[in-house]
């Protein structure tokens, strides 16, 4: 059974070691030393990476019999080897898993919301909590509580206890391990039983910053960050308002007050300039009305634009089409053609059926309603006969 020295000393980064067992996993060399201080993945804490002598470490799983397999990118090349943890990343776990012991503890003080599951990722971390609504209140509440307790620079003692002595140790959740069991201790605010790896001192956590919450599965989801990730977090927001600040020529204290600002006179300038594109809608469906093709008492308005969005050309359609007798065939041409099919209620036909034909018949896909329809992806070299195609079939019609 290998010798699991994580639990002894989290801040062992080198120690020697000699490989018992060595396999395959998943096509990948794997090994089974006599004593690790490798992590392996469990309990919401990712595994700790680094090398074995020559070797890499990318992987370290426990299974089910408890043997600890280190997967790696090539064989070792001897039978004993040099570990060498990446201390970087271990000591962000310990600083993630440390923090989410006193956060936990922080929301059970705040709202008696228990912590239900864990997962520390590689940028945010999340707790999910028993509590139905997360009320800012709560959040500001849990963190100052959190932030308190690191400020204090509480140490954090490791308890090793039996059964029997957990229930007299007052702690934050039961464990279901048999045998000796593990218990986090941070100094009179928090036990836990734990596997993982934490910091020796409160203090080295550096700060708790809750970035937001959600509702999940009828809790709540927490993500936070602590120590280096919780320095980044801030850093790349300062230095957005920063340049948020420089845009707006403001500092960042007022760029909310600002921002509130620019967007009522956005929500003003985008009525008004709705309003304005109907009135000038309206002229232009008047001009294409005077100009149009009068036969048999329809008017038919036939145009082709290169420059105008389809959505524009359907209002502009609507608006023909409202005078008795008008029939609109506006097409928007790029690389392909978009077309719309507007009639006034008194004009025979149906703009639906006819695009549905042509579609088939001259390539293109679409389809509407008897008064309104549009087709998009007509090649250009059908526009001819899209256009002659939808004038002759309502010209069919007897008036």
């Amino acid at each position: 059974m290998t010798k699991h020295l994580y639990y002894e000393d989290s801040y062992l980064a080198e120690f020697d070691a000699i490989v018992l067992e060595q396999f395959d996993v998943g096509g990948k060399p794997a090994v089974v030393i006599d004593q690790t201080a490798f992590y392996p993945n469990s309990g919401g804490q990712p595994c700790d990476t680094g090398n074995l002598g020559n070797t890499q470490v990318e992987r370290v799983e426990e299974d089910d019999s408890g043997r600890i397999i280190h997967i790696l990118d090539s064989p070792p090349s001897t039978q004993q080897v040099r570990g060498t943890i990446d201390w970087a990343r271990r000591f962000d776990h310990m600083q993630q898993h440390t923090g989410q012991h006193i956060l936990s503890q922080a929301f059970l003080h705040a709202a008696q919301a228990v912590t239900l599951s864990f997962h520390l990722g590689q940028e945010t971390s999340t707790i999910d909590i028993d509590l139905a609504q997360s009320e800012p209140s709560v959040l500001s509440a849990a963190e100052d509580l959190a932030a308190r307790i690191v400020f204090e620079d509480r140490p954090v003692h490791i308890l090793n206890v039996t059964r029997e002595e957990l229930s007299a140790l007052g702690v934050r959740k039961e464990s279901h391990r048999e045998g000796e069991i593990r218990v986090i201790d941070i100094d009179t605010f928090d036990r836990s039983p734990c596997g993982g790896t934490h910091v020796r001192r409160c203090g080295e956590i550096g700060l708790i910053l809750i970035l937001g919450s959600e509702r999940y599965k009828g809790g709540t989801r927490v993500e936070f960050v602590c120590g280096g990730r919780a320095l980044k977090a801030f850093r790349k927001d300062h230095e957005a308002l920063r340049e948020l600040g420089r845009v707006l020529s403001a500092r960042p204290h007022e760029i909310p007050r600002l921002t509130e600002k620019i967007l009522q006179e956005r929500s003003t300038l985008q009525r008004e300039n709705k309003h304005l594109e109907e009135r000038i809608l309206e002229m232009e469906a008047q001009e294409l009305l005077h100009g149009a093709d009068r036969t048999g008492g329809s008017i038919i308005v036939c145009q082709n634009y290169s420059d105008r969005r389809i959505e524009s050309l359907k209002v502009l359609a609507q608006k023909v089409a409202g005078s008795p007798g008008a029939l609109a065939i506006l097409f928007a041409v790029q690389e392909t053609a978009q077309v719309v099919v507007a009639r006034n209620a008194n004009v025979p036909g149906d703009c639906g059926a006819v695009v549905k034909q042509l579609t088939g018949r001259l390539g293109g896909k679409g389809g509407g309603k008897p008064e309104l329809a549009q087709a998009g992806g007509i090649p250009i070299a059908s526009l001819a006969a899209w256009s002659t195609g939808l004038v002759e079939y309502f010209k069919a019609f007897p008036r």
